[in-house]
């Protein structure tokens, strides 16, 4: 069974040279390269000669499908560009080939789990283990709505390797703040336009309310109820941030309908969910003193925990 990498790349060029050098083993290297202006084209064409351009849409979903279709291999192995295939995994993709080949049973779709480098630490909580991508596939089962950050689009049957670090992706992903913040940027414009399109169709539209909850839940979530606790500084860091991300999409929607003034109703929904984000907070904070205190300071929190205070 041949194998084909599909990279679409942009301005990747302190990470392409480490991607392609994990994929040697690949039967056919396919890139998608999305306008660079740095040198990402130049040291691909030392590891293949099927280099195509596509547009610069500014995310990578409609750039994708066009690379899966210049693919020719029987298999295919999506690769982003800042992202590398240790050996371990390199070993499970061969194991799977060569059972396929043989006609033993295999999935026709694989996900496979990915360990993310982000501010120099390989993340295992915050919601970001094991962070499971659709990537092995045989090529006609898998493809790619045009929407940023789409699910993929399978037939066939999808399994999931182990969530072992061992065999996981492993992903340079957010290296410095300047870089969440510009690609927050970015891709805040873009979702912002899918949610006042969203909001239409429901006839609601953004107000302070929906700007605190959009931020405080994934705040929570990320930070307590997926342990980015655990990761001290670097977790509340990301889980700031993220849920600063959400923020900002539900504040350029609101940008987008000419930023409305906010009524009195609205004003007191938004200090309810105020109220609201304190309530849950104190939950949180209570429930972290349960789990890490024993004894009578236990029970205190317990009760506390149960009252939200």
């Amino acid at each position: 069974m041949k194998l084909s990498v599909v990279i679409n790349t942009k301005n990747a060029e302190k990470t392409i040279e480490a991607a392609l050098k994990s994929v040697s083993f690949a039967d056919e290297i396919i890139i998608v390269d999305m306008k660079s202006d740095d040198s990402t084209v130049e040291i691909a064409t030392k590891y293949t000669d099927k280099i195509f351009a596509h547009k610069d849409v500014g995310y990578v979903e409609p750039a994708r499908n066009f690379a899966i279709k210049k693919a020719s291999g029987d298999w295919i192995l999506i690769l982003d560009a800042d992202e590398e295939v240790p050996q371990e995994l390199e070993k499970a993709i061969k194991g799977i080939l060569k059972s396929s080949d043989s006609g033993e049973e295999t999935a026709d779709c694989y996900y496979i789990p990915r360990l993310n480098y982000i501010f120099n630490k390989a993340f295992e909580k915050t919601g970001w283990w094991p962070d499971y991508v659709l990537r092995l596939f045989k090529k006609g089962f898998v493809s790619w709505s045009d929407e940023i950050h789409s699910i993929p689009i399978t037939k066939g049957e999808v399994r999931e390797l182990p969530a072992v670090t061992g065999i996981a992706l492993i992903h340079h992903n957010y290296q410095h703040v300047n870089q969440y913040i510009d690609r927050l940027n970015r891709y805040t414009s873009i979702q912002s336009e899918e949610l006042v399109t969203e909001l239409e169709k429901e006839q609601t539209e953004v107000d302070g309310s929906c700007i605190t909850k959009k931020f405080y839940s994934e705040f929570l979530s990320r930070f307590f109820a997926q342990r980015g606790v655990n990761d001290g500084t670097h977790g509340l860091a990301l889980s700031l941030l993220q849920g600063f991300s959400e923020a900002v999409v539900a504040i350029k929607s609101w940008e987008k309908s000419g930023f409305p003034e906010s009524d009195k109703q609205q004003e007191e929904a938004t200090v309810s969910e105020l109220a609201q984000f304190n309530r849950e907070l104190a939950y949180w904070i209570a429930n972290w003193h349960v789990e890490n205190t024993s004894g009578i300071r236990q029970l205190i929190w317990k009760i506390r925990r149960k009252l939200y205070i």
